[in-house]
């Protein structure tokens, strides 16, 4: 970055699924770099933790327990994070989990959950965070899709139609707010080291019926043309910079941070 200083202070932020893995490195990003932060995520325990860290290096935080796909939870989120802070400025949509099956045998539950947590979500916490943006005239939502928003895998039909409508979605907020000067912006990293990814690891090698190792060489790395995870920190460092004003001028786009995998 040239030696620029990336901050965001004096903004709160909302990071949904920030109990652990993408959520908590942006979550610790974020405050790190200035801002006040709200810790929310189904498990109300991994929440307070990370909140703990953040108040441990002296920054602000608050933990905030929440399924996103409840309208009334998610808006009581937004209404606690400004009345604890001030404003909201900021909004991650992270919030997921994933579920390996054929489409023919996918429960409709699972399906249901999928869409609900990463679609809807996205679109319930975008709704009740933007009117706080709007009227101060400056915001960012930064919604945390996937390399699977743009291409697809097998055996993960939900998730990859869940993350294909993020991006959609993405795009069709960043030009309804523009002219209040709100980004809207979509991350779409490659398979990160998180307790997500490494779950996905059993549940693929019962799917495909390979080894555990088998999954990491054949299925996590092969599309890759850097051969590694991503660290939670690389997809966090992104979304710092598309918080600051120096992303002012990137809206409405799905930015691929997938050690090369859509190259091809």
């Amino acid at each position: 970055m040239g030696g620029v200083m990336l901050q965001v202070e004096g903004r709160t932020a909302v990071v949904t699924g920030a109990g652990s893995g993408i959520g908590r490195a942006i979550a610790l990003t974020l405050a790190r770099a200035g801002a006040g932060v709200c810790v929310a995520d189904v498990d109300g325990q991994a929440a307070c933790r990370v909140a703990a860290e953040i108040a441990g290096a002296q920054g602000r935080a608050l933990a905030v327990t929440v399924d996103v796909r409840d309208p009334s939870a998610v808006r009581a989120m937004v209404d606690e994070a400004v009345r604890s802070f001030g404003s909201l400025d900021i909004l991650v949509n992270n919030a997921g989990l994933q579920y390996v099956c054929p489409v023919h045998e996918f429960p409709e539950e699972k399906w249901e959950q999928l869409v609900g947590v990463m679609l809807t979500g996205t679109f319930l916490c975008t709704k009740y965070a933007l009117p706080h943006m709007m009227s101060r005239g400056w915001g960012r939502v930064v919604n945390i899709s996937s390399a699977h928003g743009l291409v697809a895998s097998p055996y993960k039909s939900a998730y990859v139609a869940a993350k294909h409508g993020v991006v959609g979605f993405t795009r069709a907020v960043a030009l309804e707010v523009a002219r209040y000067g709100i980004t809207v912006n979509a991350v779409c990293p490659a398979y990160v080291r998180t307790p997500l990814v490494e779950g996905q690891i059993a549940d693929q090698a019962r799917v495909h019926g390979i080894s555990e190792e088998e999954v990491v060489e054949r299925i996590l790395l092969e599309p890759a043309a850097v051969k590694r995870l991503l660290e939670p920190e690389e997809v966090a460092s992104f979304v710092l910079y598309l918080c600051t004003d120096l992303g002012g001028g990137m809206t409405g786009a799905a930015y691929p941070l997938d050690l090369g995998w859509t190259a091809r």
